[in-house]
């Protein structure tokens, strides 16, 4: 009885503490736990913020830039609030502290509908992004960074400007109401000014302003502009510092080779031939981990003697639970959990099952997208150099922090003993989500103590040992009245879990409740259905996935824009005319959707010259934005060519409107390979393809005119760096149906449709 009551005891002091805290606000993000480190004619106002004697202002960046421009877009928030010039910014890393974690990412993550603004709902939200302040990670992914930091780093940007002020009144003795500050300097009528620099010191001293008055979109100068970006001319004059860049003095360089059966083992290798070859220095086994799969590392004094050398390792491959799977045998796996009674429904509205018993007329389609590869443009590459119990890591990540953890974990050092570079990053697309390569590296690097490793992946190893886009199917359905309304809409998916896959390998951690990406594309769009019902079907197979670019958005929305179409034609409706019947309480949606026909000449028939054209349309919602493409699309003995998409978004607040139309044109190059060449296959558990050869990417000569169009807001900025990907698919497809009458309904689209 006493052990019942002091556990009663315990159990309710512990959800008194769970709901105290749950109701206390936010901590500040503002002030990391320990000041920003000294550095020589720098001072900190902030743990955002440095300003020199030189009148440099250096922003330090939490995030990762991966080409997306996210070191531009944050810079501007904290310059226009600080009022500082342009020509005075620079960028520097962030340290590790609570105040860098992405809370956004994982509140986002949550599987709600956008149209739920229940409490259930904002509790979650709130006791996530609280959760996530505390103990989360500084990730770069879910199109969040600048969602996350438009507060913090506005905010930062603010209060360095209201103690600068403070700085200059107080040694003016003037009222602080009198101080002006534009361009770097704060000025009193009095016809007194100092600059910034001249400022920072004495400003330092003074008291933080955590809550600064913040401009109104109104009196912006730099944020709503097209603004250069800050890492682009290092990019063109070749001094900017890529993960393969890196060349720490006495580098060697690591070359590996894995078994080509996923997640199988090493047996044994013989590295005779290999050890006698030029500038080898070591030959070894690397063991699997973080998801990786075991193979051998040759080293070496360059990347060409190591892969040369690793050719002439002869090795014996174990095999593993892969091998029993293939492409066929995986479809049939997918297409069989459609008929299976597991789901979990995602979303429903109404009574669909007993709406489609009463209709007049049913359609049904069933769809299918591959396994896709990320094929980042710089192949996966870590260098390690570990000393005298001690590391310096150079390691293009989009998540610092687990890769910091994993690499001490590794090197049997404290993490305070790690210094962690993250360079720039040659495209993340969600592959630099993963720590497989990261781990391999420090393996490397420990068994080279002493000397600096650079662990370099050749192109094959990249596209065979990548964590897929999962390959998935879908069954829709929808019920017609006598008069060609729809009255129920009905949709099945089945897949891997991502989340559950990235749980175990990162964290060794189970999945907790369902996993949004499953089924995100096809439950949380706009569309106003009398009745619906959206569910999941999660399978478990043995092959890795990951988060590709826009996740479970860039093949749901494939098939829901699809299906909408084909039951906007079997209707008689024109797909323009048919979407915004069904958008009459979403206003967005519906303004998105008509600048996007409006721009695209939709309705007005195209100038047949040559090749016959056609428009096919999509809209799809991702990452707190809304996007509708128009593609233009013609067919040939050569293939599908898409000549012209015309976008339109609406993504909050854009902060710089040549980042979203760069962003909305590189998701259609990338979409558009996807939709027209993308395709993973396996055989007995080993990936196919191997190189761009029978992997294409879009070229030059085929890539579209892209033409963006911004619908103006000053609400809360949204996600950019995902959203243009889902929609062109469907777009594409739709515009081949307009203009052949066939309906393709798998990824990737083949023309001549059944053709070889």
């Amino acid at each position: 009885m006493k052990r019942r009551h002091l556990l009663g005891g315990i159990a309710l002091g512990t959800s008194a503490l769970v709901v105290g805290w749950s109701l206390m606000p936010p901590r500040q993000r503002l002030l990391p736990s320990s000041p920003l480190p000294d550095v020589a004619g720098q001072t900190s106002l902030n743990g955002w913020v440095r300003i020199g004697s030189d009148d440099q202002v250096s922003v330090v960046m939490a995030r990762s830039e991966m080409g997306q421009g996210v070191y531009t877009g944050l810079a501007m928030m904290l310059a226009d609030e600080l009022d500082a010039r342009w020509d005075q910014i620079k960028f520097e890393p962030s340290g590790f502290d609570p105040i860098y974690n992405n809370q956004s990412v994982a509140a986002d993550g949550l599987p709600f509908h956008p149209d739920d603004h229940g409490r259930v709902k904002q509790f979650a939200q709130w006791m996530t992004s609280k959760a996530m302040r505390e103990i989360g990670l500084n990730a770069t992914g879910g199109s969040s960074s600048m969602k996350d930091l438009w507060l913090p780093m506005r905010q930062a940007g603010a209060s360095a400007r209201a103690m600068l002020v403070t700085a200059a009144a107080q040694q003016w003795q003037v009222p602080e109401t009198e101080c002006t500050v534009k361009d770097g300097v704060v000025s009193h009528p009095s016809g007194t000014s100092a600059r910034f620099g001249e400022l920072a010191a004495l400003a330092a001293k003074l008291p933080h302003t955590t809550s600064p008055r913040l401009k109104t979109p109104s009196q912006f100068k730099l944020l709503g502009q097209a603004t250069p970006r800050l890492e682009a001319a290092s990019k063109v004059d070749g001094s900017a510092v890529f993960g393969l860049d890196v060349r720490p003095e006495g580098l060697w360089f690591a070359s590996v080779r894995m078994n080509p059966e996923l997640g199988a083992p090493l047996q044994s290798f013989d590295a005779a031939k290999a050890l006698q070859m030029p500038g080898v220095q070591k030959v070894f086994a690397v063991d699997a981990s973080k998801g990786s799969t075991a193979g051998v590392a040759v080293v070496a004094l360059s990347t060409h003697q190591a892969m040369k050398a690793l050719s002439q390792v002869r090795t014996v491959w174990g095999t593993g639970p892969a091998a029993a799977w293939s492409s066929t045998s995986i479809a049939q796996h997918l297409a069989k959990a459609l008929d299976s009674n597991d789901a979990h429904t995602y979303f429903e509205h109404g009574d669909a099952a007993k709406a489609m018993k009463t209709a007049s007329k049913t359609l049904q389609a069933e769809y299918s997208a591959p396994y896709l590869a990320h094929a980042t443009m710089e192949p996966m590459n870590c260098t390690v150099w570990l000393k005298d119990g001690a590391a310096e890591v150079w390691a293009p990540t989009q998540i610092p922090d687990a890769a910091r953890h994993v690499i001490a974990k590794i090197l049997e050092i404290p993490k305070d003993k790690l210094t962690l570079h993250v360079p720039l990053l040659g495209c993340g697309l969600g592959r630099r989500l993963e720590l497989d390569f990261i781990a391999q590296a420090a393996q490397i690097a420990k068994a080279c103590a002493g000397h600096p490793v650079q662990t370099v992946w050749d192109r094959s190893q990249d596209m065979q040992h990548d964590f897929y886009r999962p390959a998935c199917v879908s069954r829709y359905s929808a019920g017609l009245d006598d008069q060609g309304q729809v009255l129920a809409w009905q949709s099945q998916s089945a897949s891997q879990s991502i989340a559950e896959d990235m749980l175990a390998r990162l964290l060794g951690a189970p999945a907790a409740g369902p996993d949004k990406t499953t089924a995100e594309g096809a439950f949380d769009q706009a569309y106003e259905w009398p009745s619906s019902h959206i569910s999941h079907s999660t399978v478990q197979l043995p092959i890795p996935v990951g988060s590709w670019r826009s996740v479970g958005h860039s093949h749901q929305a494939f098939f829901k824009e699809s299906f909408v179409d084909e039951v906007a034609h079997a209707t008689g409706q024109d797909p323009l005319a048919f979407r915004l019947a069904l958008l009459k309480n979403h206003p967005r949606h519906a303004r998105v959707l008509q600048l996007a026909a409006d721009k695209s000449g939709w309705g007005i028939p195209l100038s047949q010259t040559g090749e016959k054209r056609a428009l096919g349309l999509a809209l799809h919602e991702s990452f707190g934005s809304i996007v509708a493409q128009v593609a233009e699309v013609s067919v040939s003995a050569k293939g599908i060519r898409v000549h012209r998409v015309v976008c339109a978004v609406d993504c909050g607040f854009a902060v710089n409107p040549d980042g979203v139309a760069q962003q909305m044109e590189g998701a259609v190059v990338m979409g558009l390979t996807a939709a027209l060449h993308g395709e993973i296959t396996l055989e007995k558990g080993r990936v196919q393809q191997s190189n761009f050869h029978d992997q294409p990417l879009l070229r030059m000569d085929q890539a579209p005119l892209v033409e963006t169009h911004i619908v103006p807001s000053d609400a809360h900025p949204e996600g950019m760096g995902e959203p243009g990907t889902p929609p062109i698919a469907p777009a594409v497809a739709n515009a081949l149906f307009a203009l052949t009458g066939q309906r393709l309904r798998h990824l990737p689209l083949k023309w001549p449709s059944g053709s070889d």
